[in-house]
């Protein structure tokens, strides 16, 4: 059973999915964690406006989806690596569409009061 959460109530996918991987730091942790797995405190790194709390809760909404595993260490201190699983994999092309979109995004000209109400 779909947690309430991931509940589609307009009957698109794309709810859905962003459901999953919305919101402001999902998708930056997801994305960093495409080159391999990361500790707690380098996830911190890379995106550091992100409470720990908040990070915290991010990671396990992700683990509880599906799409990071968290694998803990034995040891002292502590030792906890978060990895995509496959299905966090499978969201690689969504991931890189979207970097690749912000970087063009970023190097157009500031739009213009006068084109953003031509479009209206």
């Amino acid at each position: 059973m779909k947690s309430k959460r991931l509940s589609n109530k307009s009957g698109c996918a794309v709810e859905v999915t962003l459901s999953v991987i919305g919101g402001v730091w999902k998708p930056l942790i997801l994305f960093h964690l495409l080159t391999g797995k990361k500790r707690f405190m380098e996830l911190g790194r890379f995106v550091p406006s992100a409470t720990q709390r908040m990070l915290t809760l991010q990671l396990r909404e992700l683990e509880t989806d599906g799409i990071i595993s968290r694998t803990v260490y034995a040891q002292v201190p502590p030792k906890v690596e978060y990895a995509l699983t496959p299905l966090g994999e499978s969201l690689a092309p969504v991931l890189q569409s979207l970097k690749v979109w912000g970087e063009a995004y970023q190097e157009m000209p500031a739009p213009s009061e006068a084109r953003i109400l031509a479009f209206k």
